[in-house]
C-alpha cells in the first residue's frame, strides 16, 4: 500500500492448537508497526473473547458465525476450502480490509488454484504440511494414498501461486521454499517462516500437582496433547509393554491429554494389559484436557519428550515446548519433524510405526541415565530461528507493503 497505513485482515477458523499463541505474537508486534493502521481479526466467537482483553486499540474483532466456522473447519477439503475463501471474501468486504492474512493456507490453495480472488484485495498465508519435497530427503511416499496426496499439493500450490491475489505464501518447512524455487514458476513468492517458539507461562503452585505425581530416581518420559493414533499413542503403550522388567523399573511415563474416541478402547486394553505385565513400570494416563501452566510444569519434570507420531507431515508444537525446556525428544524419522530433530540434534529419530523400535530408544535413554542439554547439540540454533517478534514482523511487513488488487 503507498501513502496510507495498511489495514491487515487476520482469519482462522479454528481456535485450537497454534491460532490463539500466533495472534497474541501479532497482536503484539501490531503495537508498535506504523504502517498497520487497522488490524481485524476474524475468528471464531470463543477465541475472540479470550483474545479481547489484550486487544490493542488498532484492533477489532468479527466474530465468525456458527455456520461458518462448522463449514470452515469441516473434514471434507472440498467444503472447508471453499467455505473459507467465502468467509474470507465476506470479511475482507465487510471489514475494508487492504490485505487478507490467513494462519492456515494449505485448505486454500484449492480455490486459489482455480484463479479465484479475494474481493480486490491481496492475500497472504502460511502453509503448514507441503510434502512435494520430501523425496528430496529419502522421505518417499508409501503406498497410492500418499503419492496422490503429494501430486494433488503439489498441483494445487503450483496453480495457487499464479493467482495474482496471492501475494506471499509463509513455508513453516524451512526446507521446501528452496524446492518452490526451483520447481514453480512464481516459486520466488515461498519464504521461509519459523514457527514461534516463545517462554511458556510459570506454573502456578496448582498447576504442579500432577508433575509432581511423578516419582523421583527414574527416567521420566512424557506424551502430551490430544491422544490420537496419528499421535503414536498405540505404538508407544505397545512399546512399553517390550521394556525389559529391569528398565521398566527405573522408567517413568506421563500421557497427558484427552483421549481420540476413536482409539479409546485400545488404549484401554493396552493400559489394562501394561498394569498386568509390566507391575515395575510407573505409568500415569490423564484423560482430560490439560493447560499450558500444568505442561509447562510437566515438561519440566520430564527428561524425555515423546514425539512418535505416524507420518506426520508438518510442524509440530510439541517438539518447540520441547526445545524451550532443553528437553531431547524420541521423535518419528519421517517429513519435517524427522529432519530438524536430526538437523539440530534435538534427540533421536526412529521408526515410530514399529513400536520395538521405540522402545529401543527408551531402553537407550534410560541406561544412558539422565542426561539432558548436552544432547541437545544445536538448540540455540533452532530456537534463534523461531523468534516471535521476527514471524510478527515477517506477516505484518507484507501486508503493509501489498498493492490492493483493482
Amino acid at each position: 500500500m503507498t501513502g496510507a497505513a495498511a489495514h491487515l485482515l487476520v482469519f482462522e477458523a479454528d481456535p485450537r492448537g497454534h491460532a490463539e499463541e500466533w495472534l497474541r505474537h501479532i497482536l503484539a508486534a501490531a503495537k508498535d508497526h506504523d504502517e498497520i493502521g487497522c488490524l481485524t481479526l476474524a475468528v471464531p466467537a470463543s477465541l475472540a473473547e479470550r483474545l479481547r482483553p489484550d486487544l490493542p486499540d488498532k484492533a477489532a474483532l468479527q466474530i465468525l458465525s456458527a455456520g461458518e466456522q462448522a463449514n470452515c473447519t469441516a473434514p471434507r477439503l472440498l467444503v472447508s476450502a471453499f467455505a473459507r475463501w467465502r468467509a474470507m471474501r465476506r470479511h475482507l468486504k465487510r471489514s475494508g480490509a487492504t490485505h487478507g492474512l490467513f494462519l492456515g493456507l494449505d485448505h486454500l490453495t484449492l480455490p486459489f488454484a482455480l484463479r479465484l480472488g479475494a474481493a480486490g484485495r491481496s492475500v497472504s498465508g502460511i502453509l503448514f504440511r507441503p510434502t512435494a519435497h520430501y523425496p528430496a530427503f529419502g522421505c518417499r511416499p508409501s503406498g497410492l494414498k500418499e503419492r496422490l496426496r503429494d501430486f494433488r499439493k503439489d498441483l494445487f500450490l503450483r496453480l495457487a501461486l499464479r493467482n495474482p491475489a496471492v501475494s506471499q505464501v509463509f513455508s513453516l518447512d524451512p526446507l521446501f521454499p528452496a524446492y518452490a524455487q526451483n520447481r514453480y514458476a512464481k516459486g520466488d513468492k515461498v519464504s521461509s517462516l519459523g514457527d514461534p517458539v516463545f517462554p511458556p507461562p510459570p506454573p502456578s503452585r496448582q498447576d504442579r500437582d500432577l508433575a509432581e505425581e511423578i516419582p523421583e530416581n527414574r527416567r521420566t518420559f512424557l506424551l502430551f496433547g490430544e491422544l490420537t493414533e496419528r499421535k503414536g499413542v498405540i505404538p508407544l503403550l505397545e512399546a512399553l509393554l517390550l521394556l525389559p522388567p529391569r528398565v521398566a523399573r527405573s522408567t517413568a511415563v506421563t500421557l497427558a491429554g484427552r483421549v481420540d474416541p476413536a482409539v479409546a478402547e485400545r488404549v484401554s486394553e493396552l493400559l489394562a494389559r501394561l498394569r498386568e505385565e509390566q507391575p515395575g513400570l510407573w505409568l500415569n494416563a490423564v484423560n482430560r484436557w490439560i493447560s499450558a501452566g500444568e505442561l509447562s510444569a510437566l515438561v519440566e519434570a520430564s527428561d524425555v519428550v515423546m514425539a512418535p507420531y505416524q507420518r506426520f507431515v508438518g510442524s509440530s508444537g510439541v517438539l518447540l515446548w520441547a526445545a524451550r525446556a532443553g528437553r531431547p525428544v524420541i521423535c518419528q524419522d519421517y517429513g519435517l519433524l524427522g529432519q530438524l530433530t536430526e538437523r539440530y540434534r534435538l534427540g533421536t529419530t526412529v521408526d515410530s510405526r514399529e513400536p520395538s523400535a521405540i522402545a529401543a530408544a527408551i531402553v537407550d535413554s534410560v541406561e544412558r541415565g539422565s542426561g539432558r542439554q548436552h544432547e541437545l547439540k544445536d538448540l540455540s540454533a533452532f530456537l534463534d530461528s523461531r523468534n516471535p517478534k521476527a514471524f510478527a514482523a515477517a506477516l505484518l511487513g507484507v501486508a503493509a507493503s501489498g498493492e490492493p488488487l483493482r
